[in-house]
């Protein structure tokens, strides 16, 4: 059985509905056989949308061991969090060297969190320029904005400027607490972005918490929402091949499974948003 697939917004591409997240194994350094397997086994499964960041130990320099000729085959993400033009374009450089590609389809603005860094990013000289002229150049398909402290930088973010994906948190603990699907799907939707879930087992926190049932109510929350997929980093080949499962056979919560959830993770909303392991 085939991951099913769905269109990332105005971009117009297919991409599965479980993205390979850079953290997990991923995050680390001097795993490279580890992070080879993992990798290779992904697209062995059909997974065609991988994603990373300059922030992520050696995550990049793993895809760029890892894909070689198999680059074709993927949807290629990374990030940067620098907030000025001259650092962005230096974390580029950096991450199309270590990915061993000469493009990426999908360069984002990584983790905004403050009315700071908005004015920073978008002002002269700010970051997004880095971000239009890789565009302009061929250095990146599309550009990408990514947030999972404050809805509402991340929706100030999506008013400044034409976006082609959006990456933010989605799990029952949005609705009791800071609401990125109240307050940033809908404009995201409007302007017909992709968007993608990230968070969906708080960081590994639902595998360690006796009261959850286990993994796949969350993975189908998340998919209930008009999200395009979502990224989920795994420690090992065993986890990835558990979350393929749950794509594969994925079904669509009602809205009575989705509101059970949400009022079940409600008490704990907010330790589970900020929960690092």
């Amino acid at each position: 059985m085939d991951i099913p697939i769905r269109k990332l917004g105005k971009t117009g591409v297919d991409v599965t509905i479980l993205g390979l997240g850079g953290e997990g194994v991923l995050r680390t350094d001097g795993y490279e056989k580890e992070a080879y397997a993992l990798i290779n086994r992904a697209l062995d499964l059909g997974i065609n949308y991988c994603e990373s960041a300059r922030a992520y130990a050696g995550s990049e320099s793993y895809y760029g061991k890892a894909l070689k000729e198999r680059r074709k085959e993927v949807f290629l993400t990374s990030k940067s969090h620098a907030r000025d033009c001259d650092g962005a374009l230096a974390h580029l450089h950096e991450t199309l060297g270590n990915m061993k590609t000469d493009h990426l389809d999908l360069w984002q603005v990584h983790d905004v969190r403050t009315d700071g860094e908005v004015e920073e990013i978008f002002s002269a000289g700010g970051a997004i320029e880095a971000f239009e002229e890789a565009k302009e150049k061929g250095l990146t398909r599309f550009i990408g904005v990514t947030g999972h402290h404050d809805p509402h930088i991340l929706r100030k973010c999506i008013d400044r400027f034409d976006f082609d994906t959006v990456l933010l948190p989605v799990n029952p603990a949005e609705p009791a607490y800071q609401s990125f699907l109240q307050h940033v799907v809908p404009l995201a939707k409007q302007k017909n972005m992709g968007i993608v879930g990230m968070k969906v087992y708080f960081r590994g926190l639902v595998a360690r918490t006796p009261q959850f049932s286990g993994m796949e109510p969350f993975f189908r929350f998340a998919l209930s929402h008009p999200v395009t997929n979502v990224v989920i980093g795994c420690d090992d080949v065993q986890q990835l091949e558990q979350n393929v499962g749950f794509a594969r056979s994925f079904e669509p919560m009602n809205n009575d499974e989705l509101q059970s959830l949400v009022r079940q993770v409600s008490p704990i909303a907010r330790q589970l948003m900020y929960y690092k392991p």
